[in-house]
């Protein structure tokens, strides 16, 4: 009998990217980033149990018959990617926004003739469940094809109690069966919906009515808000949150896309992150650092609106822990393309490759607070990509255009 018939060593590859042992905060040089030459690794139950030189683990794999799925190109391994912040449970397309954007319109201008939010709330409260998750699946599918092993989706485009409900229900189905995971976050709050003129009351009935169905119903653990002038101030905000975290949901926010009271909202809650700050300065930055919250910023928002990215590099020399994520939504964010963008803001605001990549893996897991996942060791889930290259720094090189050949979700190619 084989003790260890569940066991598979996975190798060689030319490199490993563990990103393991990196800090979690602040400036990372390339050469803090560990990279195994000839290296293998061996999962069994979706996770990694050994991870070190091939030759080596081959003799053990031969003599305690693991199964073996050999690697016969030169290929670079390093974790999974990982999206913090998306919104890709959506129906319709906002291309006459971007169309009118482009020729001079302001948001405002967009919203007074139908466009803007409340165009994709209007298309995604007339598609049904089965849309939904059509259109999600077809997002999930590429998102994994590009790397991506892990998803935040955010609901946000319902504005009501049931069609909320029926956003994080089409989440949970396609995480069911999909091999891409989607970690959902209740975004209800992403602005007031025309049925209400004012705001609190909106939001109270978000605290009463739908956050108590999430829970039992099992649909998120995280609560969202967007802070901006169009959307909800610091004081409804900061109320709403705190209410939102004493019923037990981790914080996230929409903070300083325009202008910087987000910022101090998600320092005072204790928010796992801030998400777009293209806005943020020292102070903000300073704010974000004392309370641990973690900067993830969307470069994707940035070239869909025509505006310059985050500050990541004074974020990371301030000392801040950045993730990069998308933003992909169907208005400002339409593109979606991870690892381009990531190579694009790294370029522009000229962070290291070790920075880059932590932003993608590591520090992107820790933004959505999951420890399991974003580099390669023992115990770590076996979220991998390979990438058809022997030198890790091509992956960003190509700017986005390399992509990985091979995709695998706890062990198992997909």
């Amino acid at each position: 009998m084989n003790l260890h018939e569940n066991y598979t060593l996975i190798g060689p590859f030319t490199q490993i990217l563990t990103m393991a042992n990196l800090p979690e905060a602040g400036p990372i040089v390339d050469e803090e980033m560990e990279v195994l030459e000839d290296g293998g690794l061996v999962v069994a139950d979706g996770k990694i149990k050994v991870i070190g030189k091939y030759s080596i683990l081959l003799k053990v794999a031969q003599e305690e018959r693991y199964k073996i799925e050999k690697i016969t190109e030169p290929m670079v391994l390093m974790p999974g990617l990982i999206d913090a912040h998306t919104h890709i449970c959506f129906a319709g397309s906002r291309a006459n926004d971007y169309a009118m954007r482009v020729a001079g319109k302001s948001y405002l201008e967009i919203a007074r003739s139908g466009g803007g939010i409340l165009d994709s709330v209007r298309k995604t409260r007339e598609a049904t469940v089965v849309e939904l998750v059509d259109n999600l699946k077809k997002r999930c599918d590429r998102h994994l094809c590009e790397g991506i092993t892990t998803c935040e989706v955010k609901s946000g485009y319902g504005l009501t109690t049931d069609e909320e409900l029926k956003m994080l229900e089409a989440i949970k189905l396609v995480n069911k069966h999909h091999a891409l995971e989607l970690i959902p976050t209740c975004l209800a709050a992403h602005m007031r919906p025309p049925e209400f003129s004012d705001s609190k009351l909106y939001l109270q009935e978000v605290l009463t009515e739908l956050l108590p169905q999430v829970i039992e119903l099992g649909l998120a653990k995280r609560v969202d808000i967007f802070i901006e002038d169009t959307a909800f101030t610091e004081a409804e905000s900061l109320e709403y949150l705190l209410a939102a975290k004493e019923m037990g949901f981790d914080i996230t926010v929409h903070a300083d896309q325009f202008s910087t009271d987000g910022s101090k909202v998600a320092a005072e809650v204790g928010a796992i992150s801030a998400d777009h700050l293209e806005a943020s300065g020292e102070e903000e930055i300073s704010l974000l650092k004392e309370a641990g919250v973690v900067a993830t910023v969307l470069p994707g928002a940035s070239l869909g609106l025509g505006m310059h990215y985050a500050p990541a590099r004074n974020m990371l020399d301030g000392g801040l822990c950045v993730a990069i994520a998308t933003d992909w939504n169907p208005g400002s964010a339409p593109m979606g393309d991870l690892l381009l963008q990531a190579a694009l803001i790294g370029a522009s605001e000229k962070l290291t490759i070790a920075e880059t990549m932590a932003a993608i893996t590591t520090r992107a897991a820790k933004a959505l607070n999951l420890r399991d996942r974003g580099c390669l060791a023992k115990g770590q889930l076996a979220d991998m990509i390979a990438f058809p290259t022997s030198n890790y720094k091509e992956i960003l090189y190509f700017q986005g255009k390399l992509k990985p050949t091979i995709v695998w979700k706890q062990g198992k190619e997909v």
